[in-house]
């Protein structure tokens, strides 16, 4: 691989302000991409290498508005990394209309608005690639999990038809499953003081999951890399 193997390509990367989607932009670049960003809590600005975007994902006006800012200063993006997220730990009684709606609007609806916005231009090109950033809970029910579990097990079914859909057209399709990740999405649940969750200090980090999205997205166009499922060493799912 060569120092910059995505030099001259443009990554757009969703949920990119903390976190996974933050190690994931920052992998990218350095990987040569000149790298989109979008979150609700970026301010607008371009630097080298790096174009931030504030976009509120749940809103489709606001991801056309994006879609469209995108397309004439940086062009349409041979990568898209739907990354943006929301997770909470919480029993089917506790989790409350609202908390429903939010996790499959963030989770769900924004990645579909932003294939949406993109793939039409995508199979006019004939190029790119699409990644997911699913969870083990895209396959793996857990307790506490049914907003996030239905989102991400929605993510599953949205990955399956788009690279059934796109098959044939040059555009690539990758579903990256990781298990639990120690991120700021962790803070609320505190899993260090719960049984049977995995210990902060035991899971994954950020940039292991930056490390695989880079590793899908140069690979060489012969390799299709559909999914790709990642857990800490020794992590055994428990439903």
């Amino acid at each position: 691989m060569t120092a910059a193997p995505l030099a001259g390509q443009v990554a757009l990367v969703t949920g990119a302000s903390r976190g996974i989607g933050l190690a994931v932009g920052t992998a990218l670049r350095s990987a040569g991409a000149h790298v989109v960003r979008l979150a609700r809590s970026l301010q607008d600005r371009s630097a080298d290498g790096q174009t931030d975007l504030s976009c509120d994902l749940t809103d489709p006006a606001a991801v056309e508005r994006a879609a469209s800012r995108i397309q004439a200063s940086a062009g349409v993006p041979d990568i898209i990394v739907n990354n943006a997220g929301v997770f909470t730990v919480r029993s089917v009684e506790e989790t409350s209309v609202e908390d429903f709606a939010r996790a499959l609007g963030t989770n769900l609806t924004g990645a579909f608005l932003i294939v949406h916005a993109f793939s039409a231009a995508l199979r006019r090109r004939g190029s790119g690639h699409l990644v997911t950033i699913g969870s083990v809970s895209d396959h793996v029910a857990f307790p506490g999990s049914s907003a996030y579990a239905a989102s991400k097990f929605g993510l599953r079914g949205l990955h399956e038809v788009v690279a059934t859909e796109l098959a044939g057209s040059g555009i690539r399709s990758t579903l990256i499953s990781p298990g639990p990740v120690d991120t700021e999405l962790w803070d609320e649940v505190d899993p260090d003081r719960r049984p049977g969750f995995t210990k902060r200090r035991d899971m994954l980090q950020a940039a292991d999951v930056a490390e695989a999205v880079v590793f899908v997205v140069t690979r060489p166009p012969r390799v299709d890399v559909t999914e790709l499922r990642l857990v800490p060493a020794g992590y055994r799912a428990r439903g």
